[in-house]
């Protein structure tokens, strides 16, 4: 702190001796030292509250960069997210205007909407009416389908199961050596 040598520091002690005397040199240089201390913590507090300043101007400019970052990111993130809610807004009423077209063009009747054993809306399924018998391989003649015989069982007559084939294996038994 003070550039002050040794040789300096015996001068103004022999001074002191000499000016204030034997007997009160020792006190007074105790409340000197003790100024000393006070005047040394003041100004070590005094750095620590400029060094604790600075470091809180830091933190506040670090604070409102990372809010302004924050926000921009925010904002950003919104606006993507409101481009990408129109554009399956537009994709949706584009799916919807296609679907009506193909059901003008095919005259499909818009299926009926039934809510499931979960509470979901399920579509539901017309059975569709098979024709049989003669009417069928008729059918199938119209559109030009190959048919394996000449007509369709009936439900009036049986179908018969295809043949089993045997392996020759009991399943009670292991396999038999030959």
């Amino acid at each position: 702190m003070f550039d002050i040598s040794f040789s300096e520091l015996m001068i103004v002690g022999a001074v002191a001796l000499i000016v204030i005397g034997p007997e009160k040199l020792p006190r007074v240089a105790r409340t000197a030292g003790h100024f000393l201390g006070r005047f040394q913590r003041y100004v070590a507090q005094v750095k620590s509250d400029i060094s604790r300043e600075m470091e809180l101007t830091e933190l506040r400019k670090l604070q409102t960069s990372v809010e302004d970052a924050a926000r921009d990111i925010e904002q950003t993130v919104k606006s993507e997210m409101h481009s990408a809610e129109e554009e399956l807004r537009s994709a949706e009423t584009e799916l919807r205007k296609a679907e009506e077209d193909i059901r003008r063009t095919a005259e499909i009747p818009p299926p009926a909407v039934h809510m499931g054993a979960l509470g979901q809306a399920q579509p539901s399924v017309e059975p569709v009416a098979l024709p049989a018998g003669d009417a069928a391989v008729a059918s199938a003649d119209s559109i030009g389908t190959p048919r394996a015989d000449s007509r369709l069982p009936t439900p009036a007559e049986p179908v018969e199961p295809p043949p089993q084939l045997e392996l020759g294996l009991d399943s009670d038994a292991a396999p038999k050596q030959g």
